[in-house]
């Protein structure tokens, strides 16, 4: 049981009750002090309730000091000062009160705001120092009362508010951790749904467009045709039910991720666009298995590339060269087609591939070639789990 408690995080009422076994042992601590044999400011000796009466009520406000961290620093600050005033805790006893002081404003600066918790350990320091010079003698001067008041305040002060500070840190961190993560993985997505979404439209409008063409004249061909957009809508479904599918928890994929053994399905479907896509693939001697990320981000390149190449260049010819290595993967997309000047920079499919090489740590180029055409190449890093 024992261990229990004290592995497991503290619920608020444990935290109160061993406040309150602290207030009790403070009070306690606190009462023979206050009942030392000497006489209160005029040779009257206090009665010993009266010196009980002070000793816990330097102690048992602690109980509370979760709750009203300010108050329980004033009404003990208040306390210490008339007790030293009126002599019930003799001046060569003035440190006795000091760790409830100490801890007071200690809990003072966790739990209070900044502004707030320096006005109030300014007022109740300057109630300490008034109890204190005021019976200095011998013992105290006036400056040392001053500065003895501080030090039992202001370390514990700034203990606090630099736990408070450093909870606050970590609070923002953890925050910053989160937001970073969810943006990472809302641009995953968006990379994703694009990447599908955008390969999967440009077929379908080529071949609407053919069938809307040929409805009249051959209908045989315009069938065709509506069964192509048929195939590739289904196909299209499947992929965006997968990537819808793996946010939510405990969700299996409808779909194995695709990766390099998809590319000549790729290339086939490319064909239906109108773009005749040579896919070489080259697999160095001694190389295993590509990491699924990395396959899938070859896929999604030369995917988006042959895709570009359906929607502003096609009739056309186009090349895909990967070449994998035991340490990277390359990729070379080049086509011979024509394109308009796009105005305004990259769209975001050049953008979502420049972000899939830089998560890899790789390279990445795309432009037009001197000859005519477009290339697209990135090289991806990659290491095998030994």
């Amino acid at each position: 049981m024992t261990a229990l408690l004290l592995t497991r995080r503290l619920r608020p009422v444990d935290l109160y009750l061993v406040d309150a076994v602290l207030a009790l042992a403070v009070g306690g601590f606190l009462c023979p002090y206050a009942a030392l044999e000497s006489p209160l400011h005029g040779g009257v000796r206090e009665p010993l309730w009266v010196s009980v009466l002070v000793g816990m009520t330097l102690g048992l406000p602690l109980a509370v000091r979760r709750r009203w961290p300010i108050a329980v620093a004033l009404v003990i600050s208040a306390g210490t000062t008339g007790a030293l005033v009126t002599g019930v805790i003799p001046n060569f006893a003035a440190a006795a009160p000091a760790f409830a002081i100490g801890l007071s404003f200690y809990t003072v600066a966790t739990l209070t705001a900044t502004r707030r918790s320096v006005l109030s350990a300014a007022g109740c320091l300057a109630l300490v120092s008034v109890g204190l010079v005021l019976t200095a003698g011998d013992l105290w001067s006036r400056t040392g009362a001053v500065v003895y008041a501080t030090v039992m305040i202001a370390p514990a002060w700034l203990i606090g508010w630099l736990l408070r500070e450093r909870r606050a840190l970590a609070t923002r961190q953890s925050d910053h951790l989160v937001r970073q993560a969810a943006t990472e993985e809302r641009l995953r997505v968006a990379r994703e749904l694009h990447d599908v979404v955008a390969h999967t439209l440009s077929l379908i409008v080529v071949k609407a467009a053919v069938a809307n063409h040929v409805a009249e004249a051959d209908p045989r061909e315009a069938g065709a045709a509506l069964r192509v957009i048929e195939e590739t809508s289904r196909n299209a479904l499947t992929d965006v039910r997968r990537v819808l599918g793996v946010l939510r928890e405990g969700t299996t994929p409808y779909a194995p991720t695709p990766g390099l053994d998809e590319l000549p399905a790729l290339a086939r479907q490319a064909a239906i666009g109108g773009v005749d896509v040579r896919l070489d693939v080259r697999r160095e001697e001694a190389v295993g298995a590509v990491p699924e990320s990395v396959g899938l981000a070859v896929y999604r390149i030369v995917q988006e590339a042959v895709t570009n190449v359906v929607k502003h260049a096609a009739p056309a010819a186009c090349q895909a060269m990967v070449t994998v290595s035991p340490a990277e993967v390359r990729v070379e997309v080049i086509d011979d087609g024509r394109r308009p000047v796009l105005v305004g920079g990259e769209g975001h499919g050049l953008i979502g591939m420049r972000e899939r090489v830089a998560l890899h740590g790789g390279e990445f180029r795309a432009g037009p070639r001197s000859d005519g055409g477009f290339a697209v190449t990135a090289r991806l890093p990659y290491r095998v789990a030994a």
